[in-house]
Order: C-alpha cells, then structure tokens, then sequence
C-alpha cells in the first residue's frame, strides 16, 4: 500500500507514519503549508496537489487535521482522503467540501460528528484519540530525571490567555446589556461539565450587537453556523482560560503545582511555569513524575476526551480530568482514572490522592493497561482501514 502523507508540524505525525511503516506500506512525505497558504479555496495550491497525486498511484492520502482544498485535488484525481482531526474547533470541517465522495472524515469528538451527522454529512466517522504506548515504554527516568521532574500535580497546556488566544477581547465595545449577558453566560458555562450551552444562548438581539461590533462572515465555501463561531472561538476560549487560571491558583494554595506552557504566567504567583514541554520525550517524563496529571478541556470539545488524557495514562501517569462523556464509553472513574464535577470536588479528590499513594498509583496501572490494549496507534489505524475498505 502506497500512502502520500501531508507532513506539517502535527501531534501524533511520527507515530502514525511509523505504524504505517510497521505495516510495511510506503508513505511519501508532501510538505503541506498550512502555516503560510490559504487551506480552503487556493488554485494554486491545489494544482499542485493534483499534480503531486495524479504523478503516482496512491491507496489514499492522510493528514491531520481536515483541509479542503486537499479534499478537491483528491476528488479531482478519485483518490480517497483520509484525515483525522484532533483540534477543536476546528471550523474547515464546515467547508461545503465535506460531503465529497472520496472522504473519509475521522474526529475524535463525537459531539461534532453528531453536529454534522445532523446536517446530512455522511462522509464523518468517530474515531478517538490513542498513544504510542510503545515508544513511552522505550523511555528510561535516571534519579536525576525523577528528582528534577517530581512534583505533586502538574498541568501541560495553553493557559488560554495568550495574545493570539485572546478572541473575547475583540468584541470590544459592545454594549454594556450584551457585556453583562455574556458575561454571565461564560461564568454559567464554567460551571456545567457534559453540555455545551454558549451557542444556544446566543439570541438574535445578542448576535446583532456583536455583529456590529465585531462582524464576520460565513466562508465561502462555508455552511459554518456565525452563532457556532462565536460560541467556540470567543466565548469557549474565554471559558477555558478563566477555567484554568481559577484550578490552578486554586490547587497552587495548599500544593506543588508545575505548569508547563507558552508564556509567562505572573497572574499565577504560586504556581512554578516551567516553560514548554518537548512533545516526544519530556512530557512522558512529566507524565510519569507527577503524582497527579490534570487534564483542563477546552470548553468546545463536545464530548471527546482530549490528546492530553490518552498520553498521561498511556505514561502510566495518574489523571485527573474535568467530567467529558465519552470517558464513560472506555474507562471506568475511580478505577482507570477519576473526574472531577466542579472546583470544591476537584480540591477534594487532589488531597486525597495526593495522600493515598497506593490507590493512585493502582489507577494510575489500571489506565496504563486499558491505554496500551485498545487505545494504540495499531488500533485506530486497523478501525481506519476497516471503514475505508
């Protein structure tokens, strides 16, 4: 099998091409611009596309992440696309493109496959996250290691309130009503675990202010909901970065906490930023040192349970994670890992594990086991191939 796999700087990128590999398939690297070009309606682009898939016989072309303007060249060719999305949200899955016949559409939250599913797309599959549960294994911790890296709880991941992540700040000068209602709404939706709320509660007279202060339009290849793109990009990013400020000046009072993430945190005077994190090895190592992994979602994940969550217990790490559906369908609380319901619970249940040593680091085995079974890079590649043959 001959795989054209769209190289950009993506999690998971050299763990899946390996399993391709493992296979003994050939993959080809095409280095994709998403960084630089337009990903949606680009001619040029696309005919490169073309000419890249059309000069070889390819049994289907990947990427991470779903990107229209690869799902054309491979329309126009008849060859199958293959993507899985792991980000959220992620609005070029509302591209008109979408619905093409040779997609096969994977995301990891099936609560925006259900979004899709209910607007006639049948060209998306649920498929969750995994971990490359062979490569941790292979990772050594010298004494050095776990003195350097050891410590109560610890947090990898964008705070949220980073200039770029910052979206909420753009509505600007809307009106004093509509500033208190949203307001309200995002300290509501902060609140509540397992249902997304903000989009609906976006009401016309609420919509027309914002509009008019902060317009956008629905792209034109689109079939984007305007109410959807302000509920996830605005007000869910604000939700998570209240979130996890609050968790974590909250848990840094009584407790070591370890952040590791992009910019400086001076909001944050107890908790120790200790920058970023290298992907490959490094975060195995925090993973596994910590005694207590959280995992914070960001709010416009539905239902799926995030990348964090599948690598901290593919670590052997002991997780600590907001409540989120689909955890029901594959682990069990308080057995593979737990899940906290508001702010006082999470207090609680850090203390407790914090204390009791020996039934965390059972959990922490229990996750570790059902990750390194059912959730590998081997599993998700065989449910791939069983839906696109």
């Amino acid at each position: 099998m001959r795989i054209l796999f769209m190289e950009w700087k993506s999690l998971g990128q050299t763990d899946l091409s390996e399993e391709f590999k493992r296979r003994g398939w050939e993959v080809r690297y095409y280095p994709f611009p998403r960084e630089t070009d337009n990903t949606r309606l680009n001619n040029k682009l696309c005919e490169k596309l073309i000419r890249c898939i059309a000069s070889e016989r390819y049994d289907f072309v990947f990427s991470f992440n779903y990107f229209p303007v690869i799902s054309i060249a491979c329309n126009a060719c008849r060859v199958k696309y293959v993507s899985w999305t792991f980000d959220s949200p992620f609005i070029q899955l509302y591209s008109n493109t979408i619905g093409f016949s040779y997609n096969y559409v994977f995301i990891f939250d099936r609560g925006t496959c259900e979004d899709l599913w209910r607007q006639g797309i049948e060209t998306v599959y649920h498929l969750p996250m995994a971990a490359p549960v062979e490569r941790y294994d292979s990772y050594t911790l010298s004494e050095e290691e776990r003195e350097y890296y050891g410590t109560e709880i610890s947090f990898i991941g964008s705070t949220y309130h980073e200039k770029k992540n910052r979206f909420y700040e753009r509505l600007g000068d809307i009106g004093g009503y509509t500033k208190g209602y949203l307001d309200g709404c995002i300290q509501m939706q902060k609140l509540i675990y397992g249902g997304f709320l903000l989009e609906s509660m976006l009401k016309p007279e609420i919509m027309e202010d914002i509009m008019k202060h902060c317009p956008l339009r629905v792209n034109q290849d689109g079939f984007e909901r305007l109410e959807w793109v302000y509920a996830h990009y605005f007000l869910a990013r604000q939700v998570t970065a209240l979130e996890r400020k609050e968790i974590l000046e909250l848990l840094s009072k009584r407790h070591r906490v370890d952040l590791y993430t992009y910019d400086p945190t001076p909001e944050l005077p107890e908790v120790r930023n200790r920058g970023t994190a290298e992907v490959m090895e490094e975060a195995s190592k925090i993973y596994r040192c910590s005694k207590i992994n959280l995992n914070i979602s960001l709010k416009s994940i539905l239902t799926g349970i995030p990348l964090r969550a599948f690598e901290i217990m593919g670590n052997g790490g002991f997780l600590l994670s907001n409540y989120q559906k689909e955890y029901e369908e594959y682990f069990n609380n308080g057995t593979d890992y737990v899940y906290y319901t508001d702010y006082e619970d999470l207090r609680k249940k850090a203390e407790y594990f914090l204390t009791h040593d020996k039934e965390r680091e059972e959990i922490a085995r229990n996750g570790y086991h059902i990750v390194k079974e059912n959730h590998t890079y081997k599993k998700r590649v065989d449910t791939i191939l069983e839906i696109i043959n």
